[in-house]
């Protein structure tokens, strides 16, 4: 049998990008394992099915290092599809590769060496057009919505276990009894609004209250929620 010859290349290369949440270790492994723990225990299935990575914030001091907090989490249910903030000679093929490029929330200023003449200005950019989605419909119980580029606006109920997670703001007009995730990307800029507070978790820029925590006045009521001198305002509206 003759070969069948082809014409143009089999196989194809595309370029895409994907949204990932970023755990970052900034402190011991013991002690953040400790708080990471009771998020786990007060909203469970929360990593479930997302994209994850550990930014090691450049804390990791060897290989063996590294190893552990991935075991760690994944004995937890979080699968790493990456790693920041490690050397290469501390990853071997068996563990996620270490990613390069990620956006960061703001930039250092640049560097002028002595005897050099500055760099020219460069020419301001234009504010990137936010992305802000609105669902005009009732979030039920199961449901995820994410918003990474912007805020979230809910017109209508959030349902007992459902999710709202936001790089912005999260507004919701109507009750809000399941978990609401804001700052993921513009941190303590962030705030959530809601025209009854019945949540099972809020949380702006990583700092979280869960409904155990949350003020028996604020109950029932339309709450505004935000991040003031590093910890997580609540107030009636």
């Amino acid at each position: 049998m003759r070969p069948v010859s082809r014409s143009g290349p089999s196989i194809r290369f595309r370029g895409r990008s994907f949204v990932a949440m970023t755990l970052v270790a900034d402190a011991s492994l013991q002690l953040w394992l400790e708080d990471f723990d009771v998020w786990l225990q007060r909203s469970p299935g929360f990593f479930t099915g997302r994209t994850v990575v550990l930014d090691m914030a450049g804390n990791a001091a060897n290989k063996a290092e590294v190893e552990r907090w991935i075991a760690e989490l994944a004995a937890r249910g979080v699968r790493l599809v990456g790693l920041e903030g490690v050397r290469p000679s501390m990853v071997d093929a068996s563990m996620p590769p270490i990613l390069n490029g990620g956006r960061d929330v703001s930039l250092a200023g640049p560097v002028t060496s002595v005897g050099k003449a500055p760099p020219a200005p460069e020419e301001p950019r234009k504010p990137a057009e936010p992305v802000n989605m609105i669902v005009e419909s009732r979030v039920r119980s199961g449901q995820s919505i994410m918003c990474l580029e912007g805020d979230v606006t809910i017109i209508g109920s959030v349902a007992s276990g459902a999710e709202i997670i936001a790089g912005g703001s999260i507004h919701v007009y109507g009750t809000l009894s399941g978990r609401a995730i804001a700052g993921a990307t513009f941190g303590t800029k962030a705030q959530i609004f809601c025209s009854r507070m019945e949540a099972e978790l809020i949380a702006v820029d990583g700092a979280y209250k869960t409904a155990e925590d949350l003020d028996g006045a604020l109950r029932g009521q339309a709450v505004r929620v935000w991040i003031e001198n590093d910890a997580l305002r609540l107030a009636a509206l």
